[in-house]
């Protein structure tokens, strides 16, 4: 079939590499220059197949307005007159429960964890490069009552035979030697042991030139109009460079799929979420992490990538808005040099992105109620450590295959 994936970002790449896998012929369109330009450019680096969980949690409404008050504060709110704003954050709240909680947790546990097996899969076959290691991720504790809230997470990890260990302070610093030197900081970690870290921009850039090897074609500065659909089936998409048949369309925009969905009629619960980042060189390695440390108290990913830190979190809701605040800066700068001061943070490229969140964090991965309209959109902070099991599920579903994970509860029709 002819296939136009929408979006060239780490979702978008790995669709396209899978479907020309599959036999497809396939374009993808993207109004950037090249691949992964935008959400997918510096993300925090973290593949974290473990530490893999819906920002809806029991107990998160409080929390969160104990942060918003933080000087260095994880969650940033700026409220405006936006219904999908509203609607976005309703339907979050909703979903703050121990049952909805364990039920979102494991549908991303299950993707998460097949991703893992189809990422090393696509290493062996391509040999592909991108700053890789295969060292697990450390959700480090400050507090004894954070260790102590962890018990949830290390139930649903069990539930799904998900590796983990749980440590004390001193076998956080064998994991992590760096932490020796603050030790007193810290007073134990949950280890993921199978997460992976690595260069999200290189990934994207290498895979999408073995797409092209299979045949894809790349469309850049080419901007998306809307789709051309027919008695309820989807015919081709109309672009800045004129129209493009297609017998199939996924939809890989992240938080822009749902304005070009509302057009014709489809709602996405799909909003933007902004996150940070902060990339510095590394002057010691004797006080950088080896792989990825997650600050639970300021919710920040600290990830080794080569000879570089990549500093990355926090959640602004303020919507379609890319500004560079430098408090945020300040915020990312006081986490990493409070843990790991083996780096130049002062001359770091500082940098921001819309991920794009559901509700319920599970992204939404199928067809459409419109024929040969497919969406692979909505993975949030974890659109990385998804992107290749997601890839391979919308091949599957595109083919007329049937995937070999569940994949009925990350249709739209969740929400219907």
């Amino acid at each position: 079939m002819k296939v136009i994936v929408l979006g060239a970002g780490i979702i978008g790449v790995t669709s396209a590499y899978q479907l020309a896998k599959s036999g497809h012929e396939v374009t993808v369109i993207d109004r950037q220059q090249g691949p992964a330009l935008e959400t997918s450019f510096a993300n925090a680096g973290e593949v974290s197949f473990g530490y893999c969980s819906p920002w809806a949690a029991p107990g998160i409404p409080m929390k969160a307005m104990k942060w918003l008050f933080m000087h260095h504060a994880p969650l940033i709110l700026r409220p405006k007159i936006d219904r999908a704003m509203l609607s976005w954050l309703v339907k979050m709240l909703s979903n703050c429960t121990s049952k909805r909680y364990a039920i979102n947790k494991s549908r991303m546990l299950r993707l998460a964890d097949y991703s893992r097996i189809s990422i090393a899969e696509l290493r062996a076959e391509t040999g592909i490069a991108y700053d890789e290691r295969m060292q697990g991720t450390l959700q480090l504790f400050r507090t004894q009552a954070q260790l102590d809230a962890s018990g949830k997470d290390v139930k649903a990890l069990a539930a799904d035979g998900i590796p983990y260990e749980v440590l004390d302070r001193d076998a956080c610093t064998r994991v992590e030697p760096a932490l020796r030197h603050v030790r007193e900081k810290i007073v134990g970690g949950l280890l993921t042991p199978k997460d992976e870290t690595g260069d999200c921009y290189k990934f994207s850039g290498t895979l999408a030139g073995k797409a092209q090897d299979l045949g894809v074609n790349f469309l850049w500065d080419t901007t998306i109009k809307a789709l051309d659909i027919e008695s309820d089936r989807v015919r081709g998409v109309l672009t800045s460079s004129g129209w493009l048949a297609a017998d199939a369309v996924v939809v890989a925009l992240g938080s822009f799929s749902p304005l070009l969905l509302k057009r014709h009629g489809i709602k996405l619960p799909v909003y933007p979420v902004k996150g940070y980042s902060l990339t510095i060189p590394i002057t010691d390695a004797t006080r950088a992490p080896e792989s990825t440390v997650m600050d639970e108290t300021y919710k920040i990913a600290i990830t080794r990538l080569g000879d570089r830190i990549r500093v990355g979190g926090m959640a602004e809701i303020s919507g379609y808005t890319n500004d560079l605040g430098q408090a945020r800066r300040r915020t990312l700068e006081h986490s990493v040099m409070d843990l790991f001061p083996g780096g130049d943070a002062r001359n770091g490229s500082f940098w921001s992105g819309l991920r794009p969140m559901t509700p319920d964090g599970t992204p939404v991965i199928g067809a459409t109620r419109i024929g040969g309209l497919f969406l692979n959109t909505g993975h949030g902070t974890l659109g990385w450590t998804m992107s290749s099991g997601s890839a391979r599920v919308i091949a599957d579903l595109v083919s007329g295959r049937t995937p070999d994970i569940d994949t009925t509860d990350l249709a739209i029709n969740r929400y219907q």
